[in-house]
């Protein structure tokens, strides 16, 4: 979910590219682990309103990553000059892709194994981000933030960067990590197979949604709350759907009088939505749950607001 609605709402809120969500085909997208958006191009459809190619192709994760369509239409992408950037395990889909064949790359840390069978591929430690020869590629989800706002900054200049930052409520956005601190150790681990043995405690939450709700802080909410296996997240509203900020489309639950409802701070900046949520999950289900999330998403956020 985060990254392909950050992404998204990141470089339309930067105003500096034509920005389309395209799928093999064009239509509603079930994002995981919650949420739904209306408004994907089908390839084919972008392709004829834009025979020249994109300048620029941004992979999320997929539930496949292997679909030979979308294979084709990436490496045709690519042959015709346009730069690809594999947020998280997009990298996986990028690897099918034969594009990280020699060249260097990041991903996220449980898919390092995978991604070190392709050819040539020499796998980068202790960058959020990484480029090479057009090729470019993240950690985990929580690396789509300064991934995109180093893109804002190639297409559009520093300051313009530098503006969005302050808008999104992020200090800075290099690309240095600290790759020891992530992996599935013993505990985090253990926490990890309980909270999925939980799924019969699911208990729905909702979230309080309108015209205009912000991607960002959105996608960073759902996402945290999901990820905790206790918790179904759904967006609700009166009426049935609702246009995010960027335009796009999501479609929304009819309010449930019995289900644990909340809104999102419109006196919060988007990004630090994600670590106002990690506290308050931290205290609902333990810092096991909370460090555990952390790992998932390999965010080295402070948890500070």
């Amino acid at each position: 979910m985060t990254d392909l609605l950050l992404p998204h709402a990141l470089l339309v809120r930067a105003d500096v590219a034509e920005v389309s969500i395209v799928a093999p085909r064009a239509g509603p997208v079930e994002l995981y682990p919650a949420l739904r958006i209306d408004g994907a191009r089908s390839l084919a459809d972008f392709d004829r309103a834009h025979p020249s190619g994109a300048d620029y192709v941004i992979v999320p994760a997929m539930s496949r990553d292997d679909d030979p369509e979308l294979i084709a239409w990436l490496r045709r992408q690519a042959d015709e000059g346009a730069r690809i950037l594999g947020v998280c395990s997009g990298a996986r889909v990028l690897g099918q892709a034969g594009l990280l064949d020699g060249r260097r790359f990041t991903g996220h840390w449980y898919d390092r194994s995978v991604l070190l069978r392709r050819p040539g591929a020499t796998w980068v430690p202790d960058r959020r981000y990484v480029s090479d020869r057009g090729v470019a590629t993240t950690t985990g989800v929580s690396a789509s933030v300064p991934a995109m706002l180093a893109l804002v900054e190639a297409i559009g200049g520093r300051d313009r960067a530098r503006a969005l930052a302050r808008e999104l409520g992020v200090d800075s956005w290099d690309s240095s990590h600290d790759s020891a601190r992530f992996g599935l150790g013993v505990r985090s681990a253990s926490t990890y197979v309980v909270d999925k043995l939980a799924f019969w405690r699911d208990e729905r939450w909702q979230i309080a949604v309108e015209d205009g709700v912000d991607d960002i802080a959105l996608a960073l909410v759902a996402d945290a709350w999901s990820r905790t296996g206790r918790v179904r997240v759904v967006a609700a509203s009166d009426s049935g759907s609702v246009r995010l900020r960027s335009g796009l489309k999501l479609a929304t639950a009819v309010a449930d009088g019995d289900a644990r409802s909340f809104a999102l701070d419109a006196a919060l900046e988007p990004v630090p939505h994600l670590d106002r949520t990690l506290l308050r999950l931290a205290k609902r289900f333990g810092e096991a749950r909370a460090e555990r999330l952390m790992q998932e998403i390999e965010y080295p956020g402070s948890r500070r607001r």
